[in-house]
């Protein structure tokens, strides 16, 4: 216990204990019971008693510590990779040195001492430091983007998954094989969170999605040939925030809370936003295929893109900063779902040489496309508006009229699927999640209870 006298011990609102304290001329945060701050305790005890302590002296100190951190110490938000406050944004580079990069509306800096709440990970790895006086053109080289449209998409993405709130659009990564989806992610990814597996499978589970997205800025998955029910809807909540518990371990009535949002990759051949909710989340950037003439080896265009990285990531932090300086008096004559997002970049816009509006037509026209995706994957959503171009009359009646007169719009393939509802409650449910996609159409649902159920479906 001696041996903490220059630890600070504070905790987060959720009972989370951290401690701060120095080492090699710098100061550190980890969580009270990490390996990291085991190794640095057992390492102080050798060096200043010459006896290496117990695992129970070790166990013991660590319990009061932990106590002290929660009922004593302040209470503080961590920070993983980004952070903000008083209106600077604070980027983590990750570096043995612990420094960090302060961006606001007057520039950035590199900070070499700080007292920023700051956490890592053990799989976090570093960014490279900054170099001013580059432009955002020095990324194109390096990302095969279908267009012009795509590439300020991508651009778009990065800006946005570097501040350090949400919501986040999901990144979805489309393109044939031999497109390098897998490799653009990697490259993505190590302009705001690199890691020790950059891109990683599908989880299994949604307890296994919310491991990785408290241990890391970003989550990456890589090659997916759909996306379930399950983590579609899990995506959804990490993108624009949300909350998620299980039973704590060992225990019968202890709950365990994580709260994370935090900016999403998904690469894969096919189409992955068939639902509509995640399609509303979405930033689709294609990806062209690259020709045998031009092909690189893998060493050689990570050398360079490794050259490269230190300027492109200066020119996004000069980007960071108009945006800073920008929104305050931004606004935006439409606002979406992903209005923060959408204000943020163009906010940040004229940091760039794009023409005016270029960002809002190609996001706009990204959203047009990835919901025709979503209402052309729905076999009820088509059905209703095959039904509805047959009138010019609203049509009125019950869920199970609906069920009735829709079947004859659909093949008897399509009706044996689990994406058709078979009962008049399975389509009531699915009729709030696709009254976006028919709103797109030109078509308004609304459901009433007067004593009996209805469903009116008109064009608007």
């Amino acid at each position: 216990m001696a041996l903490t006298q220059f630890c600070s011990l504070w905790h987060t609102p959720d009972q989370e204990a951290f401690v701060t304290f120095p080492i090699r001329g710098h100061r550190e945060t980890w969580a009270v019971r990490s390996q990291a701050f085991k190794r640095w305790l057992a390492a102080r005890a050798y060096e200043e008693q010459g006896l290496v302590p117990g695992a129970q002296a070790i166990e013991d100190t660590l319990r009061v510590l932990e106590a002290r951190a929660t009922n004593e110490g302040p209470e503080r938000e961590s920070w993983l990779r980004s952070g903000a406050s008083n209106g600077t944004l604070y980027i983590d580079l990750g570096d043995p040195a612990w420094r960090c990069v302060a961006i606001s509306a007057g520039g950035w800096e590199v900070l070499e001492r700080h007292s920023l709440p700051f956490i890592r990970s053990s799989s976090m790895r570093p960014l490279p430091e900054p170099q001013a006086g580059e432009s955002i053109g020095a990324l194109r080289g390096f990302i095969n983007a279908a267009s012009e449209e795509d590439f300020i998409l991508a651009v778009a993405w990065l800006l946005v998954a570097l501040r350090n709130t949400g919501p986040y659009p999901i990144l979805i990564v489309n393109g044939e094989q031999g497109s390098g989806k897998s490799t653009f992610s990697r490259l993505m990814r190590s302009l705001v969170d690199p890691n020790a597996a950059p891109i990683r499978a599908a989880p299994r589970e949604e307890r296994d999605l919310i491991v990785a997205a408290n241990n890391a800025h970003v989550i990456a998955i890589d090659n997916l040939s759909k996306v379930d029910v399950w983590l579609a809807d899990a995506l959804c909540r990490i993108a624009t925030g949300g909350g998620f518990s299980a039973r704590q371990l060992h225990t019968d009535r202890d709950e365990m809370v994580f709260q994370a949002t935090k900016p999403i990759i998904l690469n894969g051949i096919p189409h992955l936003t068939e639902r509509a909710d995640l399609a509303d989340r979405c930033v689709t950037v294609r990806l062209k295929a690259i020709a045998e003439d031009v092909r690189q080896p893998e060493d050689e265009f990570w050398r360079a893109w490794d050259d490269a990285l230190p300027r492109v990531l200066g020119a996004l932090f000069d980007a960071l900063s108009v945006a800073i300086r920008n929104v305050p008096t931004t606004r935006l004559a439409r606002v979406g779902r992903m209005a923060d997002f959408e204000k943020w970049i163009v906010a940040a816009e004229p940091a760039f040489d794009w023409e005016a509006g270029a960002f809002q037509t190609a996001y706009r026209d990204n959203r047009r496309d990835a919901a025709d995706s979503a209402f052309a994957a729905d076999p009820v959503a088509t059905a209703i508006a095959d039904l509805m171009q047959t009138r010019t009359e609203p049509w009125i009646g019950t869920a199970t009229e609906l069920l009735s007169a829709i079947a004859d719009f659909a093949s008897e393939t399509i009706k044996r699927t689990r994406s058709w509802p078979v009962t008049a409650q399975g389509l009531g449910n699915r009729l709030d999640r696709i009254a976006p996609l028919l709103r797109g159409r030109g078509l308004q649902i609304e459901r009433r209870h007067s004593g009996v159920r209805t469903v009116t479906i008109a064009h608007i």
